[in-house]
């Protein structure tokens, strides 16, 4: 297990590719997806779901941007589109994955992922190309010939699948491997890593693997943390629902907040704007709104179901109910007169929590 904290700064833009300093055509990434997850007594680990969504399609969606996209493991259903791989013999380890998935590949520069790491973002993966093109980590380097950058976790710990390559001084090494060996099944990863000059990023968060239960506890709990629940809900809701679309929460929640005049669960009308929005990329129509409603209500199934797993939910007593003069609205559902024409705000009518 690593260790998380927050992050120490705040992140440049999530997309690589649309804004970063290479394009979506200059790398490939490599995801290694077939261990046997000894200490998850033999759990299929890749399909392990976070925040309702599998460890696998957690880290697909952060390399989003490659250019070509390969799992090593048998296939399975995915979020996103890739292309699959095997290593020979299967369960030979990490090198003997690794050569599988780089035959796919054609781009110089490769990230190299493992399928545990439920904070991996676009942001990082980001980091790490641009660290390997500019020849320099966190640390200053005195030359430009670094072959790959790699994340280190809070003791210091290199994270070898947690990195950016030159896919052709990986297959030097591996040639080399295999010469020597004879095959590069059952060979250990840092037998390829130490004959590479390498540099190294820190980032406790992204580099936060699960290895254990009890890890993957740890970040079930994270996610619902006051700080992160909105976002991770979000990014799944759009993960689900196919759109690649940044969402100006702030902005959503205030509208909500003005037409509901005081909205109780924030998760619900931004949603329900994923839903419509999938619904009319999908040609609109009720099926569409059917179809995609269907999907969001699954994952909001799951979503609770990790919840109640993990720790029991407090009861919901709030009241969905309209006010009746037998009965008035609650404070958080309390009725407003309409706007006069303009905008302009009745008198009276202020916010409930503005200010």
């Amino acid at each position: 297990m690593t260790a998380f904290e927050p992050p120490s700064a705040p992140g440049s833009p999530a997309a690589f590719g649309s804004s970063g300093a290479l394009g979506t055509d200059g790398h490939d990434a490599v995801v290694l997806a077939g261990g046997a997850a000894r200490r998850l007594g033999g759990a299929d680990k890749p399909g392990v779901r976070v925040g309702g969504r599998a460890l696998l399609d957690r880290v697909l969606a952060a390399c989003s941007g490659a250019a070509v996209t390969v799992v090593v493991a048998e296939p399975r259903p995915t979020a996103r589109p890739v292309e699959w791989a095997r290593e020979d013999p299967p369960g030979g380890g990490p090198l003997a994955a690794l050569d599988a998935g780089l035959r796919h590949t054609t781009a110089e520069y490769v990230v190299v992922l493992s399928a545990d790491l439920p904070f991996l973002d676009r942001e990082t993966v980001r980091r790490l190309l641009t660290a390997l093109h500019e020849g320099r980590g966190s640390h200053d380097s005195h030359e430009s010939g670094v072959e790959g950058v790699l994340l280190t976790d809070p003791d210091g710990r290199d994270q070898p699948l947690v990195a950016a390559y030159r896919r052709s001084a990986l297959l030097r090494e591996l040639a080399a491997l295999r010469a020597a060996h004879g095959e590069l099944a059952g060979l250990p990863l840092r037998r390829l890593t130490g004959a590479l000059e390498l540099t190294r990023i820190t980032d406790p968060v992204a580099s936060f693997d699960c290895d254990t239960w009890d890890d993957i506890a740890a970040a079930r709990a994270r996610i619902r943390e006051h700080g992160h629940v909105l976002d991770e809900w979000i990014t799944a809701a759009k993960d689900e629902l196919g759109i690649d679309l940044e969402v100006d929460t702030g902005l959503l929640l205030d509208l909500a907040r003005d037409a509901a005049h005081g909205v109780a669960r924030p998760a619900a009308p931004l949603t329900t704007f994923l839903v419509g929005y999938a619904a009319g990329r999908a040609g609109g129509g009720p099926e569409a709104v059917a179809e995609a409603a269907r999907k969001a209500t699954a994952l909001a199934l799951r979503w609770a179901a990790e919840a109640q797993s993990d720790a029991p939910a407090p009861a919901d007593t709030t009241s969905t109910a309209p006010a009746t003069a037998d009965a008035p609205a609650d404070a958080g559902a309390t009725a407003t007169p309409p706007r006069p024409a303009g905008g302009a705000r009745p008198s009276g009518d202020a916010r409930p929590d503005a200010g």
